[in-house]
């Protein structure tokens, strides 16, 4: 059996890993092509992690978030492109998402008036771009929604099977 770490500056990988009481080497076993070796090199950043383990460390820890944490931090292309997401309660993501669309129900005929005629002119710029960080909000609760939907089919407190029923 492994030895327990006693480092201090632990990434989210060993964190996750370790939240679940899982050596390294019985994490490997579990993701079967990622080496014990391999991942004690990714926990001590000694190597980066390939997209493909974190999916893997992420369906097998049953952290979804991983794969989020890898795009925001540590995927050059991601770390541009896509917001890190807070994992949230349901009754928090709901709140903000109708928070959201309240503000940009209320913006809604200003984005049409800024729009309509195909460009943004100077006197615009200050309400689109209040209108554009209010749909980045948006799509950020969006995102965290889909995520805790992903984390509660990992956890077994939804059933996958259910989301993909016709009515």
């Amino acid at each position: 059996m492994g030895k327990k770490s006693v480092k201090e500056n632990k990434n989210i990988y060993q964190i996750t890993r370790e939240s679940l009481g899982l050596t390294r080497e019985q994490a490997s076993e579990l993701m079967s092509y990622i080496s014990a070796d391999k991942i004690e090199k990714i926990e001590n950043e000694r190597a980066y992690a390939h997209p493909d383990e974190v999916m893997t460390m992420a369906s097998c820890y049953k952290n979804p978030h991983l794969c989020n944490y890898y795009c925001s931090n540590e995927c050059p292309i991601g770390q541009r492109y896509i917001p890190e997401i807070e994992v949230q309660t349901l009754s928090r993501i709901i709140l903000s998402t109708i928070d959201s669309l309240n503000h940009l129900n209320e913006q809604k005929n200003r984005l049409i008036e800024i729009t309509a005629d195909g460009e943004i002119t100077k006197d615009e710029y200050a309400d689109f771009k209040r209108i554009d960080e209010q749909l980045t909000q948006m799509s950020s609760a969006i995102n965290g929604l889909k995520l805790w939907i992903e984390k509660s089919i990992a956890d077994g407190d939804i059933s996958e099977e259910y989301l993909s029923l016709e009515d």
